[in-house]
């Protein structure tokens, strides 16, 4: 079995001697039975992080909270429809920081406001200067604060994105994303929730937490639920953060941040939630943001020897292999490959627009320039820019 549900293998005070930490507040946690934000809740996990910090842990804070703030700011019931979704966004965003910054100044500690969108990692340089950014400011002692910038964030209003596979669409995997690119040792997602039990614990009152998990795999996905009332994620965004996070080497708890004093208690070396345990694949920083970094538009169907020799081989993706191309895109986009069933298994930049890939799928390596009059590589997608997913 791939997880151990009532012992550990690891040792709690092992698990959590950590650097760098990732703390994920969602929505429901953040506010109380009255739908408002919750202060004595938010100021303790504000205490029990500046000792953290104080104590020489590096620590990034991805939190909601900024639509639910400007809702009821405005006594609004509902956010129905993406303006008044936004604008609700930038009303609470400034609720929502002032309740950090005042939080982390009585500490003498510096909150520093990170607004995000998805093309802040889909476009490489934007990526690249964010991690320059976010490394300064853990450098200067600060304490960043991310949110997922839903003021501003185009995806759901902008015709372009209608095909596209955004690298985040909520806050569990903007955290994983900032846990996995920012090499964080630990990402800890507190919710409603105690942690991953073996069903779901709202329709089985006999179900029993699951401790400890050796690998997420497709077992401990079917685990998940959906999001709650309130928020965007669920129980299986949270457990596919945990799969990317883990796959890089980081760990993972999921715990139940209604508990008082639940990251002091965390870091006590209690028994609280679940915890994922590191797999460690050694993917480089640039094979980590093709495979999930990336906003993806365009894709490229493989026949069944191109999957194999791609996956098992480690080998490039030459035309021969290509039997469909899929949307429009250019030269040094990260598109997605499927196999013959429509399964995404990879990604990659790719070495030819899609026109070009079109005319030239099938063929052999040699005929290129024949074809196209121009020859970039032998290869549709070169070996070193190919992430197994």
């Amino acid at each position: 079995m791939p997880f151990l549900m009532y012992n550990q293998n690891m040792e709690r005070q092992d698990f959590i001697n950590t650097k760098r930490i990732v703390f994920k507040f969602g929505t429901n946690v953040l506010r109380g039975e009255d739908g408002y934000v919750s202060l004595p809740r938010i100021y303790s996990f504000i205490e029990d992080i500046a000792h953290l910090v104080k104590a020489g842990k590096e620590v990034i804070i991805i939190t909601s909270g900024a639509v639910g703030l400007g809702k009821k700011r405005l006594g609004l019931e509902g956010t129905k429809g993406t303006a008044l979704k936004q604008a609700c966004a930038a009303i609470g965003q400034s609720k929502l920081m002032s309740i950090y910054e005042n939080g982390f100044d009585t500490y003498n500690l510096v909150a520093a406001q990170i607004l995000l969108t998805e093309d802040d990692f889909g476009i490489r340089t934007r990526y690249l200067s964010l991690r320059t950014t976010l490394n300064k400011l853990l450098e200067l002692g600060t304490v960043p604060v991310i949110n997922q910038n839903d003021t501003v964030s185009n995806v759901e209003i902008t015709p372009r994105y209608e095909k596209m596979q955004v690298c985040f669409s909520d806050n569990d995997k903007l955290s994983a994303l900032v846990a996995s690119e920012l090499d964080a040792d630990l990402l800890v997602i507190l919710s409603d929730v105690d942690g991953l039990f073996d069903k779901n614990p709202k329709e089985n009152p006999d179900a029993k937490i699951i401790h400890e998990v050796k690998e997420v795999t497709d077992e401990i996905l079917n685990l998940g639920t959906d999001a709650s009332e309130g928020g965007r994620g669920g129980m299986r965004t949270k457990l596919k953060a945990a799969q990317m996070v883990t796959r890089f080497g980081g760990k993972v708890i999921i715990a139940n941040g209604k508990v008082p004093y639940i990251i002091k208690k965390i870091f006590n070396g209690e028994e609280y939630g679940t915890m994922f345990l590191p797999q460690n694949e050694g993917l480089s920083d640039k094979k980590r943001w093709i495979g999930y970094a990336t906003n993806i538009i365009g894709k490229i169907k493989v026949n069944n020897g191109a999957k194999k020799a791609l996956v098992e081989k480690t080998k490039s993706l030459l035309p021969i292999g290509v039997v469909d191309v899929i949307n429009e895109f250019s030269k040094g986009d990260v598109i997605s490959i499927l196999d013959e069933n429509d399964n995404e298994f990879a990604r990659g930049i790719v070495n030819y627009d899609s026109e070009s890939c079109k005319k030239v799928m099938g063929n052999h390596s040699d005929d290129i320039m024949k074809i196209l009059n121009f020859k970039n590589y032998d290869a549709i997608i070169t070996r070193d820019n190919i992430t197994i997913l």
